[in-house]
Parts: C-alpha cells; sequence; structure tokens
C-alpha cells in the first residue's frame, strides 16, 4: 500500500498542482525534497564560452531547467531573442512550458512525441538551414552532439546551469521512510546513495522522469516500477495516477 511518496523535486509554487489532485484521490502524502539544486551560470561565466546567442536561429530545450536560465541568461546580458527564432523541445510539456517567457506561436514551436531526443532529430532534420543551440548542463554526455552530427546539422551546445548536492540532514537520513521515490535526473539517483550508502529498495517503488533518469535507476541495479514520459503519459503525475489507480487496494 502506498501512502508516502518522496518528490525529488522542489515543493509546486501553484496550488492547482496535480500532485495535490493526486493527494486528496488517492489519500497519499507527497513530500518535496530535491535531492540537488540547480543553479543558472553567471552572464560572466557564459561568457568564457565565447557564444553568441543571436548568431543562431533554432535553441533546443531537453528540460524546463534549460528554459529557466535560457532567458534569465538573456535577460542579465540584456539580449532581445528575435521574434522568429524557432523552439524544438523534446515534448509537448516542456514546449508549453516557454509560454512562460514568450507568446506562444505553433509556427515557431516544435516537439516530439515520446520526450526522447531521438524522436526530436527527425524534425530537426526537416530544418536542415537552422543553426541549432543546445543549452545543456555542466553534466552532460556527447550522445546528443553525436546524434546530431549524424544527422549534418549544424549545432552548437553550451552550458547554461550546472547541478550542486542538496544533501539530507542528519535527522533526515534517521526519518528517511517512504514508500515510493520519484527522481527526475540520474543525479538525483546518484545523491540517494551518497545520503544513504547502505540503501535497499526492498518494497519502496522507483518511479522516473525522462530516458536519462530511468536508465541511471536500472544500470544502477534498482527496479523501475514507474516511467514517464510516454505516448500514454506526458507528464510523471500522469503515470504516478495511473499507477496509483491500477495498485489501488
Amino acid at each position: 500500500m502506498i501512502k508516502k511518496i518522496l518528490v525529488s523535486q522542489p515543493q509546486p509554487t501553484s496550488e492547482k498542482s496535480p500532485y495535490y489532485d493526486i493527494e486528496s484521490e488517492y489519500g497519499v502524502k507527497c513530500h518535496f525534497r530535491p535531492f540537488f539544486k540547480v543553479e543558472g551560470l553567471s552572464a560572466k561565466e557564459f561568457r568564457q564560452q565565447k557564444i553568441n546567442i543571436n548568431d543562431y536561429t533554432a535553441i533546443v530545450f531537453t528540460s524546463r531547467h534549460a528554459i529557466d536560465h535560457f532567458f534569465s541568461l538573456a535577460k542579465e546580458m540584456r539580449i532581445t531573442i528575435p521574434e522568429d527564432m524557432k523552439y524544438f523541445c523534446v515534448i509537448e510539456t516542456i514546449a508549453l512550458y516557454i509560454q512562460k517567457y514568450v507568446q506562444y506561436r505553433k509556427r515557431k514551436v516544435f516537439f516530439g512525441t515520446t520526450g526522447k531526443i531521438d524522436d526530436l532529430v527527425p524534425l530537426m532534420a526537416k530544418y536542415k538551414s537552422e543553426r541549432y543551440l543546445v543549452p545543456m548542463s555542466s553534466v552532460h554526455n556527447d550522445d546528443l552532439k553525436n546524434l546530431l552530427d549524424s544527422k549534418n546539422l549544424k549545432h552548437t551546445e553550451c552550458v547554461m546551469y550546472r547541478t550542486v548536492s542538496n544533501d539530507l540532514t542528519e535527522e533526515e537520513v534517521k526519518t528517511f521512510d517512504y514508500d515510493m521515490i520519484v527522481f527526475f535526473s540520474p543525479t538525483g539517483i546518484k545523491a540517494l546513495q551518497k545520503n544513504l550508502p547502505n540503501f535497499e529498495q526492498g518494497n519502496i517503488r522507483f518511479g522516473g522522469y525522462g530516458p536519462a533518469t530511468c536508465k541511471a535507476i536500472l544500470d544502477q541495479g534498482f527496479r523501475l516500477d514507474l516511467e514517464a514520459p510516454s505516448k500514454e503519459h506526458p507528464s510523471i503525475t500522469s503515470a504516478l495516477k495511473d499507477y496509483l489507480k491500477s495498485h489501488k487496494k
């Protein structure tokens, strides 16, 4: 029976968050506790990469963090983003998040259906003349770069944010007791193992958002009980609802 869920993200700022609907509908308690914090690079740090944002005609977003830090850096550097800038996002939920910063027009926002970059690249390949800028975390591999190279696309990767650990307190370690943990990045899994070196999964369900997160859960020898995004569940809350519904006793 699932009663206590640890969501490794900050507490939602909106009272209309789907997590609160899940709590009331399924009688569970969601505890929000990020294992790491995301910090944006300063304008000074970003300039060291010698990248001029307006040299590019399209931006590729793989997460909301990338969107937040792209627009905050542009503002800090007093860069006006051209009206005709195109945005390519791995899934619609991330594409919709752009509305927080720019007027959303279907013609300049494109997105994949599975949340996997492999699904977005064929769409990008239809726009071969674009110059793509890909904002990334300081922790990343070359998979995306290699994939874009294989399609002969003009692209540049740049670091716009980094993750720093947000360790559990001694008290939190002592009282760590959950029926499910939901992870949002491979860093979260590493942080759990660092904070609880003797951790054993047992009956604790693991949920993962994003292919890299789900792969990291499995690679570390843990069981993956639910995953998102997928065609059926574009968001983690949708996958969580479905899981709780099917495991209701």
